[in-house]
C-alpha cells in the first residue's frame, strides 16, 4: 500500500537516506587527505577525486565507487604530496616571532598592567630561588662523605626517671664488643671522643683549637681528603693529623709535617698528616685536628682507672656498613649489645642501641620517647609549602589581572578569528606572552636575589650563593620560567581563546564569566597571607614567652672563662682578690661547666623510699664555695654552701625539681646516697633554666668540689664597663698564662643563643608573611585599576544623580573588603588548628588567644583598602563630563 499523499513511510526515508549517503565520497578519506596533503595540492585533488567520484556512480554501484574513492586517496599518499616539516617550521618561526612582537607591543602600552605583573612574579620567583637554595643547603649536609649512605652513629634508648630517653653517647668499650661480636654487618667500627676545645701548642704559639681523639678508621669511614700524609697516620699514638687551616695558622707557607706540638700541656705529638678543611654543612666542620685514641687513653686516668668502663656514656660510635646490609637489619642484631654488658643497676635502664643513619642527622634528630620525632625537616617542609604559595599567589595575580582585561582584548580576538586565527594560534599567543612575561620576571627575580643573597645568608646563618656557572642553575630557571608560563597564563589563555568573534565586535562580550574564578583566586591570595602572617605572630609570641621565663638568676652582667692550666685553679684566691681589689669584679667563683649548661649527670643515686626497680639519672654540677652568690641564685629552704661548715663537703644542694621528684616534704637534712656514699641535703634552691628554656627543668644536685673545675664564674662589678672590666680580667689572668689565648663567653649571650633557631624561623617567615601581604596587594591594586576604569561610565551617572565621594568609594570597595572578611574566616581556623599543634611541640609555651587573630585580620582588611582606594577614588573624584564625554 502506498504512502498517502506524498508523505514518506520510515522505510522509505530510511533508503533515501542511505542513498544520500553512497552519494557522497566517504568524509574520512577527505579528512585524511587534507592532514597529509600538501596546501597547494589539497584542493585540486580532492575536487578531481569527486568528479571521478560521480563518474564511477554512473557505471558502478556506490559500494564500489566508494572503495575506488579510497583506493585514489591511499594512491595520492606518496612523499612529494606530503607537507613539508620545513615550511611548517618556517611558519611556526615567523608566528611566534608575531605573538612576542605582540606581546612587547602590548607591554609598552599597558605600562602598568606589565609592572605589576613582573613586579608579583619576580618577587614570587625570588622566593622560590632563595627558598630552594636554603632546601638544598639543608639536604646536602653530610653528602661531601664519600660513604654517606653507609655510616651511621650508635645511640641508644634509656629508661630514666620513668621516661623513655634517647642518648647519643655510648660507653667506650661498645666499639670494641660491636667489632668482635657483631662484626659481620660492619666494615669499620670506631670509638671517638667529644669534639671540643683544646688548647694547641708549637713553640710559642698557643691556639684553641676544636678537635678530638679517635681510633684510626675514624678518618677511612668519613673519607678524609688528605694534602699531606696518609689517612692512618694516627695509628701510631704519637701522630695527629691538622687541617689546612690549622697549618696555616701554626706554620704559615712552611712545611709542617713532622713537627712536634703539645695537645693541653700535656700531650706531645708529630704532624703526620695535613687533611682539607672539612667543607660546610656537616656535624663534623670546624675540626682542626685528630689525635690518636689510644694517646687519649693513656692521659685519662680516670678511664685507666674507672671501676666499670660500661658506666659513662660519655664517647661517640659510628659505624660504616658492610655492602648488602642494611641499618634496619644491623640495629636489630645490635639491639641488646649493651644490656647484656652493663650490671645489674645499669640494666635497670633498658638500654636498646640502633643505628642513625647519617643521612638523618641533620634533618631527623630529634627523638620523643624513644621514637623519631622530627627536627629541621619540619622546616624545610613548612618553608617549601611557604615558598610555593607565594610563588602560586603571584601567578594568580598574573591570571586575575590577565582576566580582568579580557574585555580589552575581546575585540583583539574577535578580529584574529574573524581573519582565520583559530584557537589554538591563540592560546599559543597568550601562553607566549605568559612566558615572555614571566622571562622577564626570572631576570628581575635573579637581580633580587643576588642583591638580597648576603643579607639573607646573616640572617639565616649560611652561606649560599648563586651558582651562575652551573648549566644545572639556567637549566632548572629556564625551566621554571616556562611553567610557570604555562601555570599562569593557563586560565587566561583558555578563558580569552574561548570568546565568540561576532559577540566581541559587536562588543556583545562581557568578562562576567571570569569574576567568580577572579573572586576564588582573590580569597586563595588572601586567605595564604592572613595564615603566614598570624603563624609569624605566634612564632615570636612564643619566643617572647620562653624568653619572659624566671631563669631563677641573674645573667646580666656574669661571664664564664675557661680554666686553661691547673695554675689557674691553684691561684684562684690569688686571682679573685686582685679581681676585686681593682674593681673589675664583685664575685667569683668555680663551676664544672658554664652556667647555661650541664655537662655531668649520675644515675647511682638512692634515698629511703625509692623503688628499687626506679633508673633514675639526675644532672649533677661540681661548684665551688660562693658560686650562688655569684650567680644570684635563689634559695627556697636550707642555705647556701659555707665555708663555715666542714660537713658541707658531702653535702647537697638540690633544685626545686629534684625535691618534687624525691617526693621529699623536708629536703633540708635528708640523707642521698651518691655512689652509696652519704650526703646531705642543705639546701633547696629555686629551679634554674639551665639547659632549653622550652622544657622542664631537670633534677639537679650541686655539691663542693674537690678538685679543678673547667670554669671561673665571675660577675663584673656594674660601675665598671664590660670593657674596662674584661681588660683588667685578662691583664690578671695572663699573669699566671702569658702565652696562653684568653677566651671569655657572657652568660646573657650564651643563654639567647638557646632562642636562635626559633628566632631565626620567626624572621624568615616575617619576610615571607610580608612578600605575600605585599603581592597580594599588587594583586588588588592592579585589580582595582581596572574595577574603577570599567565603571568610569557608572561612576559619571551615579556623581551626577548626586551619589557622594563616600558612596562612590563604599560601592567600588565593598567586593574587595568581602573578600578579605572571607579570606579570614578561611584562614583563621587553618591557621588555629596548625599553630595549635606546633605549640604542643613545646613543653613549655603560650596559649593561643583572640588578638594576633584580630589584629592580622583587622590589619590585612586596612591595607587592602588603602590599597584599593588609591584607584576607587580618582574615580570617584573625577569629573564626571570627562568620563561620560569619553563614553
Amino acid at each position: 500500500m502506498e504512502a498517502a499523499s506524498g508523505v514518506c513511510s520510515p522505510v522509505q526515508l530510511y533508503h533515501l537516506t542511505l542513498k544520500s549517503k553512497n552519494t557522497i565520497p566517504p568524509p574520512l578519506a577527505d579528512k585524511l587527505l587534507r592532514i597529509f596533503l600538501r596546501h597547494d595540492l589539497a584542493e585540486d585533488v580532492i575536487g578531481d577525486l569527486k568528479e571521478q567520484f560521480d563518474y564511477a556512480l554512473e557505471v558502478k554501484s556506490p559500494f564500489r565507487a566508494r572503495l575506488n574513492y579510497w583506493y585514489q586517496v591511499l594512491h595520492y599518499m606518496r612523499p612529494f604530496a606530503m607537507k613539508r616539516s620545513t615550511s611548517s617550521n618556517a611558519n611556526y618561526t615567523s608566528m611566534y616571532q608575531s605573538y612576542f612582537k605582540t606581546a612587547f607591543r602590548g607591554m609598552r602600552k599597558n605600562k602598568l598592567h606589565a609592572f605589576i605583573n613582573i613586579a608579583g612574579l619576580s618577587v614570587g620567583l625570588a622566593v622560590a630561588i632563595v627558598i630552594g637554595l636554603w632546601i638544598k643547603d639543608e639536604i646536602s649536609f653530610e653528602r661531601n662523605f664519600d660513604n654517606y649512605a653507609s655510616i651511621g652513629h650508635v645511640v641508644q634508648n634509656v629508661t630514666n626517671n620513668g621516661e623513655v630517653e634517647t642518648w647519643t653517647n655510648t660507653p667506650y668499650p661498645l666499639a670494641d664488643e660491636l667489632r668482635k661480636n657483631y662484626g659481620s654487618d660492619f666494615k669499620h667500627v670506631v670509638v671517638t671522643g667529644s669534639m671540643g676545645y683544646h688548647l694547641l701548642a708549637f713553640e710559642t704559639t698557643k691556639l684553641t683549637k676544636v678537635g678530638g681523639f679517635s681510633e684510626p678508621a675514624f678518618t677511612e669511614i668519613f673519607s678524609f681528603k688528605m694534602k699531606r700524609g696518609s689517612r692512618d697516620a694516627i695509628k701510631d699514638q704519637s701522630s695527629v693529623i691538622i687541617s689546612e687551616s690549622a697549618a696555616k695558622a701554626f706554620f704559615g707557607e712552611s712545611d709542617p709535617m713532622g713537627k712536634v706540638m703539645i695537645i693541653d700541656d700535656n700531650m706531645t705529638v708529630n704532624v703526620a698528616g695535613v687533611y682539607e678543611d672539612i667543607p660546610e654543612n656537616s656535624r663534623f666542620t670546624g675540626i682542626q685536628f685528630i689525635g690518636s685514641w689510644q694517646l687519649l687513653y693513656e692521659h685519662s686516668s680516670w678511664m685507666k682507672t674507672m671501676s666499670d668502663p660500661w658506666r659513662p656514656n660519655a664517647f661517640n660510635t659510628y659505624v660504616q656498613l658492610n655492602d648488602g646490609a642494611s641499618f634496619k637489619g644491623a640495629s636489630e642484631k645490635i639491639k641488646d649489645a649493651k644490656l647484656k654488658k652493663v650490671s645489674e643497676a645499669l640494666a635497670k635502664k633498658k638500654p636498646a642501641l640502633f643505628l642513625h643513619p647519617m643521612s638523618e642527622w641533620h634533618l631527623k634528630s630529634e627523638f620523643h620517647d624513644g621514637k623519631q620525632s622530627g627536627g629541621r625537616i619540619q622546616y624545610v617542609w613548612m618553608f617549601g609549602i611557604v615558598g610555593s604559595f607565594v610563588l602560586l599567589m603571584a601567578c594568580i595575580n598574573f591570571m586575575n589581572l590577565s582576566t580582568a582585561r579580557s574585555e580589552k582584548r575581546a575585540r583583539e580576538v574577535g578580529i584574529r578569528k574573524a581573519v582565520g586565527s583559530l584557537r589554538g594560534q591563540l592560546i599559543s599567543q597568550f601562553f607566549s606572552e605568559s612566558i615572555l612575561t614571566t622571562f622577564f620576571a626570572l631576570l628581575v627575580a635573579l637581580l633580587l636575589v643576588q642583591l638580597t643573597l648576603p643579607w639573607f645568608n646573616t640572617m639565616a646563618a649560611k652561606q649560599m650563593i648563586l651558582p651562575f656557572g652551573n648549566p644545572m642553575l639556567w637549566i632548572i630557571s629556564l625551566g621554571l620560567c616556562i611553567f610557570i608560563g604555562i601555570v599562569a597564563g593557563s586560565y587566561p589563555a583558555l578563558y580569552l581563546s574561548s570568546i565568540k568573534s561576532v559577540s566581541a565586535l559587536k562588543g556583545a562580550f562581557k568578562s562576567g564569566g571570569a569574576a567568580l574564578p577572579r573572586k576564588i583566586l582573590v580569597t586563595v591570595q588572601f586567605s595564604v597571607s592572613v595564615a603566614l602572617i598570624i603563624g609569624t605572630i605566634v612564632v615570636f609570641l612564643q619566643i617572647q614567652y620562653a624568653q619572659n621565663r624566671p631563669i631563677g638568676y641573674e645573667a646580666n652582667g656574669l661571664i664564664s672563662v675557661p680554666i686553661n692550666s691547673p695554675a689557674m685553679h691553684t691561684h684562684f684566691d690569688a686571682i679573685k682578690s686582685e679581681l676585686l681589689s681593682n674593681g673589675a669584679i664583685v664575685e667569683m667563683a668555680e663551676a664544672a661547666s658554664p652556667t647555661t649548661d650541664t655537662w655531668s649527670s649520675s644515675s647511682q643515686f638512692d634515698w629511703d623510699g625509692k623503688d628499687p626497680d626506679l633508673s633514675v639519672d639526675f644532672s649533677t654540677l661540681s661548684i665551688s664555695h660562693d658560686y650562688g652568690k655569684t650567680i644570684h641564685w635563689q634559695m627556697a629552704e636550707g642555705r647556701d654552701f659555707s665555708r663555715d661548715y666542714a660537713s658541707d663537703s658531702s653535702g647537697f644542694i638540690i633544685n626545686e625539681s629534684a625535691a618534687k621528684y624525691l617526693e621529699l616534704k623536708n629536703p633540708v637534712g635528708t640523707t642521698i646516697r651518691w655512689s652509696s656514699l652519704p650526703y646531705t641535703v642543705v639546701g633547696v634552691v629555686k629551679d634554674m633554666v639551665i639547659r632549653s628554656p622550652y622544657e622542664p627543668v631537670r633534677p639537679m644536685f650541686y655539691y663542693l668540689s674537690s678538685r679543678q673545675d673547667n670554669f671561673f664564674i665571675l660577675r663584673i662589678n656594674p660601675e665598671s664597663s664590660a670593657p674596662d672590666a674584661i681588660a683588667r680580667i685578662e691583664t690578671v689572668v695572663k699573669k699566671l698564662n702569658a702565652e696562653l689565648p684568653f677566651n671569655y663567653q657572657f652568660t646573657d649571650q650564651q643563654y639567647a643563643l638557646k632562642f636562635d633557631n626559633e628566632q631565626r624561623v620567626g624572621k624568615l617567615a616575617s619576610v615571607f608573611a610580608t612578600l605575600a601581604i605585599f603581592i597580594s596587594c599588587l594583586g588588588t591594586f592592579g585589580l582595582s585599576s581596572f574595577v574603577a576604569e570599567q565603571r568610569t561610565k557608572e561612576v559619571g551617572v551615579r556623581k551626577v544623580m548626586g551619589a557622594s565621594i563616600f558612596q562612590l568609594w563604599q560601592l567600588m570597595s565593598k567586593d574587595f573588603v568581602m573578600l578579605v572578611s572571607l579570606s579570614c574566616l578561611i584562614a583563621v581556623p587553618i591557621a588555629y588548628v596548625i599553630l595549635s599543634s606546633w605549640l604542643k611541640g613545646y613543653h613549655y609555651h603560650t596559649g593561643l588567644t583572640w588578638w594576633p587573630f584580630i589584629v592580622t585580620a583587622v590589619g590585612t582588611l586596612v591595607i587592602t583598602i588603602l590599597t584599593a582606594s588609591w584607584h576607587t577614588l580618582q574615580a570617584a573624584t573625577g569629573n564626571p563630563v570627562k568620563s561620560l564625554r569619553s563614553e
